[in-house]
């Protein structure tokens, strides 16, 4: 069976970490979700939230955007892939979440995970829908990695960009 593929840049930007937020994501939909270089776009703004909080936000929400989305196809078979500039992100869900399991929710200095109800969310949203993890250098040219971060800082900033709403 053919499979679609949907990929994802997410960011997340805070002013003062912790400090007024933002999250971003661009989803990119390809053949039968609207052929190439169709793109949606999600975001929003929280008072006060770290950077941390807000990369782990932008893909979550962008699953769950995606999970009502899949419910609303007859037949959906897409494989996802997650592209993010944060190693915190990639390397929290894709390394370190299973040790954080095994030991309670306690990191490698037997401290509680910062975020642990973010990394729970997000873990169960990676057990449903499977995606693949990527990292990409930040500001580094990334056409839509620039985008995230465009629109994340410009929600933390209190002015957002008009959003892609292609859907």
């Amino acid at each position: 069976m053919n499979k679609d593929k949907i990929i994802i840049y997410t960011d997340g930007a805070a002013k003062g970490n912790p400090g007024k937020a933002g999250w971003a994501a661009v989803i990119l939909f390809s053949q039968n979700y609207g052929g190439p270089g169709h793109a949606h776009e999600i975001g929003d703004r929280v008072e006060h939230a770290t950077n941390n909080q807000m990369e782990l936000t932008a893909p979550i929400e962008a699953l769950k955007y995606l999970r009502k989305y899949k419910d609303t196809q007859a037949t959906p078979v897409y494989d996802i892939e997650i592209v993010s500039d944060s190693k915190y992100v990639i390397l929290g869900i894709t390394e370190w979440i299973f040790n954080w399991q095994k030991n309670n929710w306690r990191n490698a200095a037997k401290k509680p995970v910062l975020n642990h109800e973010l990394w729970e969310e997000l873990c169960k949203l990676n057990i449903e829908l499977k995606p693949k993890w990527t990292y990409v250098k930040g500001h580094n040219g990334d056409k839509y990695n620039d985008r995230a971060d465009l629109i994340a800082t410009s929600f933390a900033e209190g002015f957002p960009v008009k959003l892609k709403d292609a859907r």
